[in-house]
């Protein structure tokens, strides 16, 4: 019985690590056909966005244009502009010199929705040129090069290819060939409890942190570590550990135990962030915590310009940090909306 026992607990910690190995999350990669670039999330939402063409100057004033769709048999294509503005403009797209759509736009930002969209969309990808004005004024010429491409891959990737609702690569089959969208997985955060905020490292404490996380250079007076509490027993610090013009690193540790002989431990992750495998351990990067919502948050640039890099949100389930978004842009073309990789529900 007792070698039963053992051989049933075993076989459930065996099949418990794979099913946490087969929940990690695997935020999606993104794809760059010559000035677009397209990226989709677990739940099969693609978005391609248009870059600068190679070695293209940055205008003064940039305009950004996407074409973002759901996955399921009934969802629609979206194209929105973004572009530095005020007030309100009529806004006209137009390809080839032919006006395809029109929207208005809203301290520079529009989204075209409904059939005036796919129309654009697969006009985009058809043609050659592309204009966007407000009335007299030029708002920008996004490039075209690529466009077919993406919206290929976008509807290969949303099992769209060969039927009625693909943007490129339509065929015969009807909407009911195309798949649902895959169900968001479901987080469950646990709550931060109220009260006086943790008690201050001592000097021998700090000693160790830097010891511990190797980050004992960087922990200077005017960076020193950040405590948060996490529950009862259990209290967040970030150790500053790291800093450039405009990435500021930070390790994230759980301590417990009473002040001034606190034991310290690596903060759990589902999913590495940020720069973790050059580190060898958990490394936040222009970390943020929202102890309301039991959120982390961390975004590295890839340039100053922020017009790429990635980033991850999770939040706190008791045990570790659950990935709930992750968002990238991997070309710095002049693009800062970075496209969404991975998306969670969080439930309490």
């Amino acid at each position: 019985m007792g070698a039963n026992r053992l051989f049933a607990a075993a076989l459930a910690v065996t099949l418990g690590s794979a099913t946490a190995m087969a929940q990690a999350p695997k935020p999606g990669a993104l794809e760059t056909y010559k000035d677009w670039t397209i990226g989709c999330d677990n739940r099969n939402r693609c978005e391609a966005v248009a870059l600068l063409p190679e070695g293209g100057d940055l205008p003064d004033i940039p305009l950004m244009i996407g074409i973002a769709r759901a996955a399921g048999p009934d969802a629609q294509a979206e194209v929105w502009i973004s572009r530095e503005g005020k007030g309100q403009a009529d806004v006209t797209l137009s390809v080839d010199g032919r006006k395809i759509a029109s929207a208005i736009a809203r301290d520079g930002e529009a989204t075209i929705r409904g059939p005036q969209a796919s129309a654009l969309a697969i006009a985009m990808a058809r043609g050659s040129t592309m204009e966007v004005r407000a009335g007299a004024k030029l708002y920008g010429r996004p490039s075209l090069a690529g466009a077919g491409a993406a919206l290929r891959y976008m509807d290969a990737r949303q099992g769209r290819a060969g039927t009625t609702t693909a943007l490129i690569a339509t065929g015969a089959l009807g909407p009911t060939a195309v798949k649902p969208a895959p169900a968001a997985p479901a987080i469950r955060r646990a709550l931060i409890p109220a009260g006086p905020a943790p008690a201050a490292l001592w000097r021998e404490e700090l000693t160790a942190l830097g010891k511990y996380t190797g980050c004992t250079d960087d922990m200077r007076s005017d960076q020193t570590p950040d405590l948060h509490r996490l529950s009862k027993t259990e209290t967040l610090i970030l150790v500053p550990c790291g800093s450039g013009a405009y990435n500021f690193s930070s390790v994230p540790v759980i301590a417990t135990g009473v002040p001034g002989r606190r034991a310290f431990r690596f903060a759990a992750f589902d999913f590495k962030p940020g720069w973790s495998e050059e580190a060898g351990h958990p490394m936040l990067v222009n970390v943020g915590w929202t102890p309301e919502k039991s959120r982390l948050d961390s975004f590295a640039k890839g340039r100053g310009l922020g017009d790429c890099g990635g980033s991850e949100a999770y939040v706190w389930d008791g045990q570790r940090f659950r990935l709930i978004e992750a968002a990238a842009m991997g070309e710095c073309r002049g693009a800062w909306h970075w496209i969404t990789t991975w998306t969670a529900r969080v439930v309490e």
